[in-house]
């Protein structure tokens, strides 16, 4: 059974039939320096995926590393040319050159690790205003008071508008990134193993903030980790990949009730369960 929180979610979810995203039979296959030079051996980094997301809903990617998760999330925010499928945004094929800025303001990332995400000299405050300017949106005046916002939306003291990320903790750092990622008021935003370099304790108030501002500002979310409980606490819905195929989708209770592909049956044997 979905949590008190997902089910809020799915009913507030606006009804349409058109996916934030959507990946049809996408295949990424990369070049190695390996090989002979006219036969180089190749990497399939993403094998026939297809995938969507819908407004307000969180879904899941789980795999072990080097299934092709994070080239997945490059394929969705047009940082990785698929060899072959399409990409829809928001039903239309998605061309990266031409819809560059709309495509910035729609879709945001949120990355590992928030201490190399963040540029060590610029304070918190320009770390938010930052984004703001680059799409020029409103004067400095709204920018500030945008800003304040963001910070409270995340849970941080507005003392913190004036501190480098170094004098502050790594979970307020990810608090950062994660306003930083809302500032634009995106469609949908890509969590790229977001937990993995926090704490198990910090870890838990970044999973309950991005359940919260799901649910707040009916955001899609694509949350990608190696660690199956983790996903579970978050999605709606769940995909499985490894070695660049997602294997098997479930709404998430039903995955973890009845897995169906046996290489989820020995990943969920091998996760200890804390739920």
């Amino acid at each position: 059974m979905p949590t008190a929180n997902q089910q809020r979610a799915r009913d507030n979810r606006p009804q349409t039939d058109t996916p934030l995203i959507e990946l049809r039979n996408i295949n990424v296959i990369h070049k190695t320096r390996s090989g002979k030079l006219f036969r180089p051996d190749t990497v399939h980094a993403n094998k026939n995926v297809n995938f969507s997301l819908m407004r307000g809903e969180v879904v899941g990617i789980v795999g072990e590393s080097g299934c092709g998760k994070s080239t997945l999330a490059r394929v969705m925010v047009g940082l990785q040319k698929p060899t072959s499928g399409e990409v829809l945004f928001k039903g239309v094929p998605l061309k990266p050159t031409r819809q560059r800025k709309e495509l910035g303001r729609s879709v945001s990332v949120v990355f590992q690790d928030p201490a190399t995400a963040l540029n060590p000299r610029m304070t918190v405050r320009e770390q938010l205003m930052d984004p703001l300017r680059v799409h020029h949106i409103g004067d400095e005046a709204s920018r500030i008071k945008r800003v304040k916002v963001l910070l409270s939306l995340v849970g941080l003291p507005q003392s913190a508008l004036d501190v480098l990320p170094r004098q502050i903790s790594g979970g307020q750092r990810q608090r950062v990134a994660i306003a930083r990622a809302l500032a634009l008021e995106p469609d949908m935003i890509i969590a790229d193993e977001p937990t993995s370099a926090l704490d198990v304790s910090v870890r838990a108030q970044v999973l309950n903030l991005l359940t919260d501002l799901r649910e707040e500002l009916g955001l899609g979310l694509v949350f990608i980790s190696h660690d199956i409980n983790t996903v579970r606490y978050v999605s709606d819905r769940m995909c499985v990949m490894n070695a660049g195929e997602i294997l098997e989708e479930q709404e998430t209770e039903s995955l973890f009730a009845n897995p169906q592909h046996e290489y989820t049956r020995t990943l969920l044997a091998a996760t200890p369960s804390f739920l």
